[in-house]
């Protein structure tokens, strides 16, 4: 029998349903539940007959769960679980200090970290707990609050707000700029991509009027600073951002074959940056909101605050 979804089994039968596997008895479970075992034997005969399934053997006193009961538990120990967590997080919220924020590594390092002591002056009450990856969280299972995400804003479902261009650099070691005189060259060496932008490549590419022209070796890599190694070990030609460019060029490690600004006048759609990234909803709960309009409002192109160089 298929249940349709708008009209499940009474959320007081689920829930009797749920204490009698956990007890193993309708007695037991009566007792935790301040009933009569006659009312939980009721609730359970009213879930079978909305499902149509036997989801007890009855012997005299003792009860033996189907196959189907087996089946049909831990969904039902799941459902609640998740609502009674739902429900302490609402009732938590109105009063609650901390933010969850999931931040990319790369901006964390080289502007976050050296500007969160000005979003601790305006709320010093406020418990930051930070946790870096390079995909975007599932919000609700990670609990997190807000999300500082690179690429180019396309977050479906979520607000989202361009906290900061991320400009690329065309580099690599002097060894194989020797191979690259022109944009065509870019064919006969290895291009090393990122992972959460397979199109980057394409982009600059097309950008060089090169888009009849296909890829050659590629090699991937989940974040920008691995690659940016990777391209300092000599395994290819990297797409750097442009404050570790800066400092690698300077320091030798790495040179730009077609100059520091050959990519200068990408389409700003075609170029990558950091955006804040939040459920709507997390809005509602205020220091939440405190920290979004901060990190939305916060100048994150302040050369004099900013980490460069972190070896």
């Amino acid at each position: 029998m298929t249940i349709n979804k708008s009209h499940l089994p009474p959320l007081n039968s689920l829930k009797v349903f749920w204490v009698v596997m956990n007890y193993g008895s309708f007695r037991d479970a009566a007792d935790e539940l301040l009933i009569s075992p006659q009312a939980v034997s009721q609730q359970i005969r009213l879930l079978e007959d909305i499902l149509g399934i036997a989801l007890f053997e009855r012997k005299g006193r003792v009860i033996e769960p189907t196959e189907q009961a087996m089946i049909l538990s831990p969904f039902v120990q799941a459902g609640f679980k998740e609502l009674s967590e739902g429900v302490n997080r609402i009732t938590r919220s109105a009063h609650r200090k901390r933010i969850n924020i999931n931040v990319s590594p790369f901006f964390a390092m080289h502007y976050l970290m050296s500007r969160l002591n000005r979003f601790c002056d305006q709320q010093p009450e406020a418990d930051l707990r930070l946790t870096t990856m390079t995909k975007v969280p599932d919000f609700a299972v990670d609990e997190v609050d807000v999300s500082i995400q690179w690429g180019f804003g396309h977050w479906e479902g979520y607000d989202s707000e361009l906290l900061v261009r991320d400009p690329k650099v065309i580099c690599c070691i002097p060894e194989i700029a020797t191979q690259i005189k022109s944009e065509q060259d870019l064919f006969h060496v290895p291009l090393l991509h990122p992972v959460h932008a397979r199109n980057l490549w394409s982009n600059v590419l097309s950008y060089f009027g090169l888009e009849s022209y296909e890829l050659g070796n590629k090699m991937q890599f989940q974040d920008a600073d691995t690659m940016r190694r990777g391209a300092i070990s000599g395994l290819g030609v990297g797409l750097v951002s442009q404050l570790d460019a800066l400092e690698d060029i300077r320091k030798g490690r790495l040179v730009a074959p077609l100059g520091v600004e050959a990519l200068a006048g990408m389409p700003d759609e075609d170029v990558p940056g950091f955006y804040a990234v939040m459920p709507r909803s997390h809005r509602r709960v205020s220091i939440v909101n405190s920290f979004w309009e901060w990190i939305t409002l916060e100048n994150w192109n302040d050369e004099s605050v900013r980490l460069i160089d972190y070896d």
